[in-house]
């Protein structure tokens, strides 16, 4: 059984907004969801003048061992390189305003924030670890990385935000497809 799955009427198809880029990385802001990586890509990119906002969404966990301290998300605001849009409890919206959903963590069970972003019909980048890979096919409805590999992730994010608009809509389609198919809320409560 492929986790909880998604209420795929919930998290629906929408239009990928056209005049800024938002690459999003939903989660708890902790060092093995790979925020660090995420914020080296956005560095990256920026120096290379392709215009894009890379944004965190989600709370500080300080009672994990691996949470980053806000002082530390305060500098990287301050510096210009992420935004952070913080908790969101309605995370519909976030992916409305997103066009790039980005998870390089280290390890996951099934991420529910990449099936909700696939049922968004949003395209993905992710490292290719477990969890991960069963929602990402790779050229298909995202692009998978090397893990915990900078380079590879700042590489695939570019090929990402170069991609025409048609091209990533098109990814985003694949995407809600396959969750449509694997991971519907309804289909997973059947098997259980």
């Amino acid at each position: 059984v492929k986790g909880a799955g998604v209420e795929i009427k919930k998290y629906l198809p929408s239009k990928i907004p056209l005049k800024t880029t938002i690459v999003i990385l939903p989660g708890r802001m902790l060092w093995d969801k790979g925020v660090g990586e995420f914020v080296r890509v956005a560095k990256r990119i920026k120096e290379r003048n392709i215009r894009a906002r890379f944004v965190l969404v989600g709370d500080v966990d300080m009672d994990n061992p691996e949470s980053i301290k806000q002082v530390q998300i305060n500098k990287w605001i301050e510096s210009g390189i992420i935004e952070q849009w913080g908790r969101c409890d309605d995370m519909e919206k976030v992916y409305r305003k997103s066009s790039i959903v980005c998870l390089p963590s280290y390890n996951e069970g099934l991420p529910k924030v990449l099936l909700e972003a696939g049922s968004s019909a949003r395209p993905i980048v992710a490292f290719d670890v477990p969890g991960c890979r069963e929602v990402v096919e790779n050229g298909i409805n995202g692009l998978l990385c090397r893990p915990k590999d900078c380079f590879d992730l700042s590489s695939k994010m570019e090929a990402m935000i170069n991609l025409s608009f048609q091209e990533r809509k098109m990814m985003g389609i694949k995407g809600r497809e396959k969750i449509e198919k694997e991971f519907n809320q309804e289909i997973v409560h059947d098997l259980y």
